[in-house]
């Protein structure tokens, strides 16, 4: 009998509309990887991303904005590398650029290439900040984009809908 539940992944392939994960063109085809092995290099990128966002903000308070700026954007983009081995780069690029996401898509972007401003131009650790705590609201606005009705119910709760 097949495993029951939201976390079954046998039975993901072919029916999460519009992003089909583990199916198709995944940027890492070419080493015959299996949903399994993709499943764990996505989970292994994020669990490094989190590790450097993680050791970045540390260094703010310990080392210094440049270093900071540095682990964080890093972990940020490895975070993101992650997504290649559910449905590849191709398909990541041209979802996060699709009318619905990207304006949180844009803001995302901007966030961490304000973040080096912040840490490189401006020297202040308030604005890096201020810049991490949008990036990550853009990214769950983002992120939320792919759940049906995620977005509408979160505006619900916050009485702007």
């Amino acid at each position: 009998m097949a495993p029951k539940g939201w976390f079954n992944l046998e039975a993901v392939g072919g029916t999460i509309p519009e992003t089909q994960f583990f199916e198709g063109d995944s940027a890492f085809k070419f080493l015959s990887l299996t949903r399994t092995q993709r499943l764990y290099g996505f989970v292994a990128c994020y669990a490094i991303g989190f590790i450097l966002s993680l050791l970045g903000t540390i260094m703010l308070f310990v080392a210094g904005l440049v270093s900071f700026a540095i682990l964080f954007a890093f972990g940020t983009v490895i975070s993101l590398i992650g997504t290649g081995f559910l449905i590849g780069f191709k398909k990541q690029l041209i979802l996060m650029f699709k009318p619905v996401r990207i304006a949180a898509t844009i803001v995302f972007l901007a966030m961490i290439g304000l973040i080096f401003v912040g840490a490189f131009v401006i020297g202040n650790g308030v604005v890096c900040i201020i810049f991490v705590v949008l990036e990550y609201l853009a990214f769950l606005w983002y992120t939320l984009s792919y759940i049906p009705y995620a977005r509408t119910a979160v505006l619900r709760v916050f009485g702007l809908s």
